[in-house]
């Protein structure tokens, strides 16, 4: 099995890579909607506001990041055909651990749901939302990581609108998961590609290997 998480603003193109992924592998894909839901907020006047990079979430927010979310999800399952099977986290037993500070905020735990199972008995694609329960707002990055570990994946891949980790003026080929992790700490990175190398390194230091573009995450 192979976990696929998917940016955004990738969503809609990606889908030939994840079909030509399924026809050899059972295929779970985790989403996000970062760009869309901030678009949203600022349309619908509600303040857009991160903390260490992650995004607070209050009521009114949460119902914004839901829409995002179902836009994302129809409109890559549509592109995907007729075996992708939409599902949302909090819906099929996405765990999360409540993070109050940031309002309706969860960090997501190892889940291994019932629903993502049933799918791919039946040879369909489950397209997860990443909200877990409570409902609470989740990195779709550290979503993909949690469904990995619990589903005991091979693999998690990235599949984002960067070619990989940038380290000395170019793409790193593979970095291990101490290495990963120690340069978080260090906070020489900045951007997307924080929560994307931190949600790699967390999955290959607990046995998953990861990629990230054209970066390989081991253990």
């Amino acid at each position: 099995m192979i976990v696929v998480k998917v940016g955004g603003a990738v969503a809609a193109g990606s889908a030939n890579a994840i079909l030509a992924l399924a026809a050899e592998h059972d295929v779970v894909v985790v989403h996000g909607a970062g760009a869309q839901i901030t678009d949203e907020m600022r349309r619908r006047g509600i303040a857009v506001e991160f903390v260490g990079g992650r995004r607070v979430t209050t009521e009114a927010a949460l119902a914004v990041v839901r829409d995002s979310l179902a836009e994302v999800n129809s409109s890559l399952c549509a592109a995907i055909g007729p075996r992708a099977l939409s599902l949302f986290g909090d819906e099929i037993g996405l765990q999360a651990a409540h993070v109050p500070d940031l309002g309706c905020v969860g960090d997501a735990l190892p889940s291994r749901p019932p629903a993502v199972l049933a799918a791919l008995a039946q040879d369909r694609i489950p397209v997860v939302a990443p909200l877990g329960v409570g409902p609470l707002n989740v990195n779709a990055d550290e979503a993909a990581a949690a469904l990995a570990l619990g589903l005991d994946a091979e693999r998690l891949l990235f599949l984002t609108d960067v070619d990989g980790l940038i380290l000395d003026g170019g793409v790193a080929d593979a970095i291990d998961a101490d290495s990963a992790l120690a340069l978080l700490d260090s906070g020489r990175l900045d951007g997307g590609i924080v929560p994307k190398l931190r949600a790699a390194a967390v999955a290959a230091r607990d046995g998953v290997p990861s990629e990230i573009g054209r970066t390989a995450v081991t253990a």
